[in-house]
């Protein structure tokens, strides 16, 4: 018997919810409480299956990487005036002054969409990328506006756009999370951004941080034949519990998490087991034989869990130190572009090579931009933006070689096409067959969603 079988053989035989505990399981209105993470067909017909989500903490400069802007380069030095009101009221500002690009752009692909010399590998796909030069959000603090890319809310913690995918879909592969967080270190709001909030527990994300154990206490301590005997008195003591108490769906769904930790002990570490790749494809990465960090081994560990069957990956570079928040020196942006394009470009062909690029999107955002001026034009760094960056998508229904939205000729505000955070997410679910306004969930007497009442699908993006 090969691992698969016996994996499949000690789920089904030793576990508890057989159909003989699916009968027990009863809702209020007397159906039985599925299984949460059983895979499910989207409402409509959607390309994009997977998502891997990748998220740049501290707010990158869209003026100095994917938002070329000759005119700030012209003007450098310029004075100009601080009319919106959270500048001119913000001490120091009361003048600014244009700051130049700090990196050339060059037009790249069969589309030419323009790239800086900070991310050579990433331009080299970009006739896969749609790139979105018109974003904006609702917050100028880390926080903030971190929370709403990651939950529609930039005040209260709400479920994360990953947990909302998992409700929606569940996975395909029950012997692992439906969701995978890989960082680290938290990013800004920490657990908040990968939390389920007040959908069922097990939509919420599962932290991997890189290192020798990236998921701890995941290896059996007891033998494989005592741990049967433990399972088999646990499922009898589950169904007498649970035929007295019709309707308990949060006991459910804790119970249910056994199923999948269980499953994990064998999964996980073959997941995680890079020995069986090319020395050609971790080059690619990046990445040394052996290695268990850095973002190249987010990258490829990525790609191994879409490939056998995880619903959302989301990576974090850096976490909530040494990030892209470059206040006192753009040059910081040096190391962290090397630290992610290679691995991203990487990330993007072995997609491609696979065939799994079409049902995979790829997401690429910061949480905002960075100012295209500061109170001297000599100053080092960049200011917190929320009035433009960019973001763009590849693969998974999403439409290659395109360049979205405009922002005005500095840099400063998203004037042509506009797309807010929440127009973000409403284009991400509808690239994975979801009505943004009818992926809900009822709870203290209200229908929430992702997109709050917010949100417009950007279908110029949609291939």
């Amino acid at each position: 018997m090969n691992r698969r079988h016996l994996l499949h053989s000690a789920v089904a035989g030793s576990l508890m919810f057989d159909g003989v505990v699916a009968d027990l399981l009863r809702a209020d209105g007397g159906a039985a409480v599925s299984d949460p993470l059983e895979p499910r067909l989207p409402p409509a017909l959607a390309k994009a299956k997977q998502v891997i989500f990748l998220f740049m903490t501290g707010g990158v400069s869209h003026v100095d990487t994917f938002d070329p802007k000759p005119a700030l380069a012209r003007d450098h030095g310029k004075e100009i005036k601080a009319d919106h009101p959270e500048i001119k009221n913000r001490p120091g500002y009361e003048r600014i002054y244009l700051k130049r690009p700090q990196w050339e752009f060059a037009p790249h692909g069969t589309c030419g969409t323009e790239v800086s010399t900070l991310f050579p590998h990433v331009a080299e796909h970009v006739d896969d990328i749609a790139m979105i030069r018109s974003m904006h959000t609702s917050h100028s603090n880390h926080y903030n506006a971190t929370l709403g890319m990651h939950t529609g809310s930039f005040a209260f913690s709400r479920p994360s756009i990953g947990s909302w995918v998992s409700y929606g879909l569940g996975t395909f592969n029950r012997n692992l999370p439906s969701f995978v967080v890989i960082a680290p270190q938290q990013t800004y709001a920490g657990t908040q951004v990968y939390a389920s909030d007040f959908l069922p527990g097990a939509h919420q994300g599962t932290l991997v941080v890189p290192g020798a154990e990236p998921v701890a206490n995941v290896a059996p301590r007891i033998p494989a034949d005592r741990q049967r005997m433990e399972l088999e008195a646990l499922r009898a003591a589950n169904v007498e519990h649970l035929a007295s108490r019709p309707g308990a769906a949060e006991l459910a769904t804790r119970l249910r998490s056994f199923e999948t930790a269980f499953g994990m002990q064998m999964a996980v570490p073959e997941a995680f087991d890079f020995s069986g790749e090319t020395a050609g494809t971790l080059a690619s990465y990046g990445l040394q034989p052996g290695q268990t960090t850095g973002f190249g081994w987010q990258c490829l560990a990525a790609r191994r869990l879409v490939e056998r069957g995880v619903r959302f990956v989301e990576l974090i570079d850096t976490g909530s130190s040494n990030n892209w928040d470059a206040h006192g020196d753009m040059m910081s942006h040096v190391g962290l572009a090397k630290n992610v394009d290679q691995p991203i470009g990487a990330l993007l062909s072995d997609l491609k090579a696979r065939g799994m690029l079409d049902e995979t999107l790829v997401v690429w955002t910061t949480e905002f931009g960075r100012t295209p001026f500061n109170n001297t034009a000599d100053a080092p760094g960049r200011e917190h933006h929320p009035w433009a960056f960019t973001s763009w998508l590849a693969g998974g229904g999403a439409k290659g070689g395109i360049v979205h939205g405009e922002t005005d000729e500095y840099g400063l505000r998203s004037i042509v096409k506009p797309v807010h955070t929440h127009d973000f997410h409403a284009t991400i679910l509808h690239l994975m067959g979801f009505d943004h306004e009818r992926l809900t969930y009822r709870h203290a007497g209200r229908d929430y969603r992702l997109t709050d009442v917010h949100g417009t699908v950007v279908h110029d993006v949609l291939a």
